[in-house]
């Protein structure tokens, strides 16, 4: 079940817009109760400057809790969110506009049985060498799949 919420997660990149925008609010809210003297528009913006590692320094945690909270966003960020992000968009641009739809390669499968056919009854006796051929070419439609 997990697996199938992270592949759900990645692959979408509502859920990822989503989720970035529950962390900088969560995270803002936790910086406001954590330091004291911080407005609410203050704390989010602490969270989105530390989120996106901009790190401007007018703002930082003084409480060994909000120091803890900005390892935490830090780290959040930089080894799940901006590479999820980056290999959302690396996935769109890389296409392979040669590779087989599944009903090519079943219309190819059923050709190969077509001439397999026709081999064998053509020379029975040299059909083996010929079969096996066409066996590793069937075998290679279905890795390519």
């Amino acid at each position: 079940m997990a697996v199938n919420l992270l592949k759900r997660f990645t692959n979408s990149p509502k859920a990822l817009v989503f989720t970035y925008l529950l962390l900088i609010l969560v995270s803002g809210i936790l910086y406001w109760l954590f330091e004291d003297g911080k407005s609410p528009g203050d704390a989010v913006w602490w969270a989105v400057v530390t989120a996106s590692t901009v790190g401007y320094g007018d703002s930082y945690p003084l409480t060994w809790q909000g120091r803890i909270l900005a390892g935490f966003l830090i780290s959040v960020m930089v080894l799940f969110v901006i590479p999820l992000i980056t290999a959302h968009f690396a996935s769109k641009l890389i296409v392979d506009n040669d590779a087989f739809q599944h009903e090519e390669q079943e219309e190819i499968k059923n050709q190969l049985r077509q001439i397999r056919a026709i081999v064998e009854r053509l020379a029975p006796a040299d059909a083996a060498p010929a079969g096996a051929a066409l066996d590793a070419v069937e075998a290679r439609v279905d890795r390519d799949r």
